[in-house]
């Protein structure tokens, strides 16, 4: 089935505000809003904090919702955080980022492999408001692996299509 989906931001980080912090302040690494991304296959995207962390590592890129985003706002009454707050890589419109867990899917010609929610932690709370990570549960966005190499990109009227393929799971490395 296909699924317009648009494409609102990218962002990379050289490094990690949450992981690896706790117990201490979040880190003060910017993230950097980019025109567009070099994925890379099995290895993230160039000059991203998660670029060639593992073969096969499950969140080789993140994907967030802008529905989820501006939901939130409203819920919360918060218009002074931008959506990079929550540190995911793609802001996409149109797509319901949980039904690609376990999916094969490709936008923008680049393949990718939902593997799992981003599953939201007690830091959401700091960076957005206080309940924001409850909030997230179920919502927090995908992480995905990289299956092709390819560059994703964002602009104006670009629509893209993802398309959840039919495939084995044998195909992807675990």
């Amino acid at each position: 089935m296909e699924t317009h989906v648009q494409l609102l931001h990218l962002y990379v980080s050289t490094g990690h505000n949450f992981v690896g912090h706790h117990g201490q302040c979040a880190g003060q690494n910017p993230i950097r809003e980019v025109l567009q991304a070099r994925c890379v296959a099995g290895r993230g995207i160039e000059g991203d904090r998660y670029f060639a962390r593992s073969d096969g590592h499950k969140g080789q890129i993140t994907f967030f919702a802008d529905e989820v985003y501006e939901s939130l706002s409203k819920q919360f009454g918060i218009r002074d955080r931008p959506p990079s707050i929550f540190r995911r890589n793609v802001i996409t419109r149109g797509v319901d980022l949980n039904k690609l867990v376990g999916q094969e899917f490709e936008i923008q010609g680049v393949r990718f492999f939902g593997t799992e929610e981003c599953r939201p932690c007690y830091w959401m709370d700091q960076a957005f408001g206080t309940g924001a990570e409850t909030a997230l549960r179920g919502r927090g966005g995908l992480r995905a692996r990289i299956l092709t190499d390819g560059t994703l990109r964002i602009g104006r009227n670009e629509v893209s299509r993802a398309t959840p393929a039919r495939h084995s799971q044998s195909c992807v490395t675990a």
